[in-house]
């Protein structure tokens, strides 16, 4: 729009209108360094979350094997009451009163579970990782337990706590 203006010499001059300036409204959304930020911070976080979720699922997992282990010493014991002799390897998995009715493999899937060593009067039961439990630490992948409760890794390696 331009508004019209009258000299005193009768000529017209056109002046354009000037608008007044709006201010600027703020942007909205984000920059893309914002979002970048952003994707670091969640990818720092995850990571972090993950390799924690990890240690707990290796530690539950070596928590069943010591609980077959721990099974297998009071079956054996009672094995022994009844026949006077531990039961051997190949009655690991046998029904009672014929075997201990000890699974080969804990119920996760993670350790294998076994007797070596296996005479009248003593035996030693053994549990290997297997599987995702082979990221365990070197020293916690085969506990045993033997007839008088010697562990193995002993409690200063932590694999029994």
């Amino acid at each position: 729009m331009s508004i019209m203006i009258t000299q005193a010499n009768s000529q017209r001059t056109t002046v354009p209108r000037v608008r007044a300036a709006r201010p600027l409204r703020p942007m909205s959304g984000v920059t893309l360094i914002e979002l970048m930020v952003v994707i670091i911070v969640v990818a720092i976080l995850g990571t972090i979350a993950l390799s924690t979720y990890r240690g707990y699922l290796i530690r539950t997992n070596r928590t069943e094997a010591k609980t077959q282990l721990l099974r297998i010493q009071a079956a054996q014991e009672k094995f022994f009451l009844q026949r006077n002799r531990y039961s051997t390897a190949a009655e690991l998995d046998d029904a009672p009163p014929a075997g201990l009715g000890i699974p080969l493999v804990t119920p996760s899937g993670m350790y294998n579970i076994d007797l070596v060593d296996v005479t009248d009067t003593t035996y030693t039961a053994r549990a290997r990782a297997i599987n995702g439990q082979l990221d365990d630490t070197a020293a916690c992948q085969t506990l045993t337990i033997d007839e008088s409760g010697a562990r193995t890794p002993g409690d200063d390696s932590g694999c029994w706590r």
